[in-house]
């Protein structure tokens, strides 16, 4: 919803998300990667609201099944790939992420992982396959990408050493610089604008991965509920990938797919342990990850293959077609039942879509903790506040959010000047009005972040005092003060977008260089 007002208002590529914090908005654009939610306004585009979630889950299970068919067929008789696929669908952890968590990022990353076995791991060159796909990681979900990678790692690390393949170190790591070059427009600001917001709080108590790992207690209810579904799947996935495992080794199936997908399930049971406290303290990024049990979604692809690998080569028999037609009635029958029966569960009636519409639409929401402009405490942020408002004081009318979290605006409690103010603009990226006041400061209901450019009468004004709540605040002298406010181009956002456009034509120039090579 958010993007699409901000399509028709002119701006291509969103970077502020204006109904956050009641109306002040915060830059969640710039950390959230940016394909779930450009499908998601592309889906508004055409479909009711209400439908939107229902399509988007439908084309990104789709898009699993295709991608995950489409590597399959490498290493098995196109049957099994298609049992397979249908098994990384419908698995208990997919379901878990669709019905319950509501995860859309995350779901539609998962589309991404088998193309990432697939380019890491075929015999034929893939650098710029995969260097695609490691920037569509990035691009769609975070955490999703940061698994990725270490499962890159891993699974190269295995096939190079046990097949002396050492090729495939030389494509994951090219492709690697590659594809977090394509990416680069939004992980350069991604990266950068970290130290503009409190990005720690993401992994804040209850966040933590040592509150997460397998049948955990923190004593808050709701977290140790999810927490103890994500163990019982973990402990069936596992369960069920040792087994594949073991019938797919006795099969003595192809080792350059069977040997890093059981090394890697290995690896993935470690790190939902709180042994490996360690490695997830120590490991680059990982600990965003902020819940151990993420991994399972590489998980439910490495039990798929495995399956896809133990089951006997092509049907010939009719024994042979009776045993699949039976698994895979069996498996939907099964997967439905424990869809309908353990994961679906009624929308309260202030999530449903239509609710959201409507507090979309009259005042917005509650604001992200991790995407609170620094330093600042958006639980002090008022709800109904007018655009603007002129104070004698910097913080004559802030609120304690230690007494009450976003309280509702009260005239009484504000410490406020004599005043006239004109809204010209209000846009979400652009706002303007003219202020005729006593001297005072203008508290814009805003908030401050550094991409903002503001001109007071056609003077830029650099320095504001800061509040509590994290509002722009800017002092204006008696009389009438224009005030301008734009959403800028800051310096890390055009290096993002000199290192994607350099990467492009990188990549542009080896596609061609490799297809001119392939005709002679």
């Amino acid at each position: 919803m958010e993007v699409l007002r901000q399509w028709r208002q002119g701006v291509t590529y969103p970077h502020w998300a204006a109904s956050a914090n009641y109306g002040a908005g915060e830059p969640r654009f710039v950390f959230y990667p940016p394909l779930a939610w450009v499908l998601g306004a592309l889906l508004g585009v055409v479909l009711p609201w209400t439908w939107t979630p229902l399509a988007f889950t439908l084309i990104a299970l789709a898009a699993m099944g295709a991608s995950f068919f489409h590597m399959a067929r490498e290493w098995m008789p196109e049957d099994n790939a298609a049992l397979a696929a249908c098994l990384y669908v419908v698995n208990p952890y997919v379901l878990f992420v669709a019905y319950e968590r509501a995860a859309y990022g995350e779901l539609l990353a998962a589309a991404w992982m088998p193309l990432l076995v697939l380019f890491a791991l075929r015999e034929k060159p893939a650098m710029l396959e995969l260097a695609v796909v490691i920037a569509g990681l990035w691009l769609t979900n975070a955490p999703a990408a940061v698994m990725g990678c270490y499962a890159l790692a891993v699974i190269v690390a295995v096939a190079a050493i046990s097949e002396r393949r050492w090729v495939l170190i030389g494509r994951a790591a090219g492709a690697t610089a590659l594809g977090l070059g394509l990416a680069g427009f939004y992980l350069v600001p991604a990266i950068y604008e970290q130290r503009w917001v409190e990005i720690q709080r993401a992994v804040a108590q209850g966040m933590r991965i040592e509150d997460s790992f397998l049948f955990e207690h923190t004593g808050e209810a709701y977290h140790d509920q999810v927490l103890m579904t994500a163990s019982w799947i973990a402990v069936a996935l596992i369960a069920a990938t040792a087994l594949a495992a073991a019938i797919s080794y006795r099969a003595r199936m192809p080792r350059a797919i069977r040997m890093p997908m059981t090394v890697l399930a290995i690896v993935m049971t470690y790190l939902l342990s709180p042994f490996s406290d360690v490695v997830w303290r120590h490991s680059p990024e990982l600990a965003f990850l902020q819940f151990p049990w993420r991994w399972l979604l590489m998980l439910s692809l490495v039990l798929a293959a495995l399956t896809g690998l133990a089951l006997r080569g092509d049907a010939v028999t009719r024994q042979d077609i009776f045993l699949r037609t039976a698994v895979v009635v069996v498996l939907a029958g099964m997967m439905s039942a424990i869809a309908w029966v353990y994961f679906w569960q009624p929308c309260d009636e202030e999530d449903n879509a239509g609710a959201q519409q409507a507090t979309f639409r009259d005042g917005g929401f509650e604001g992200t903790d991790e995407y609170t402009a620094a330093p600042a405490d958006n639980g002090a942020i008022q709800r109904e506040l007018p655009q603007i408002r002129v104070l004698r004081s910097v913080g004559g009318d802030e609120a304690d959010s230690s007494v009450a979290e976003n309280p509702e605006w009260q005239t009484g409690n504000a410490d406020l000047a004599s005043s006239e103010v004109y809204i010209r603009r209000w846009d979400v990226e652009r706002m303007s009005a003219a202020v005729r006041s006593d001297a005072g400061f203008a508290v814009l209901r805003l908030m401050d972040y550094p991409a903002w450019q503001v001109r007071v009468n056609g003077v830029r004004v650099d320095a504001k005092p800061r509040r509590s709540d994290g509002l722009m605040t800017i002092p204006i002298l008696a009389g009438t003060s224009e005030i301008d406010v734009q959403y800028g181009t800051t310096r890390d956002v055009w290096l993002g977008r000199v290192l994607s456009l350099t990467a492009a034509v990188l990549w542009l120039g080896s596609a061609a260089l490799r297809r001119r090579q392939r005709i002679s």
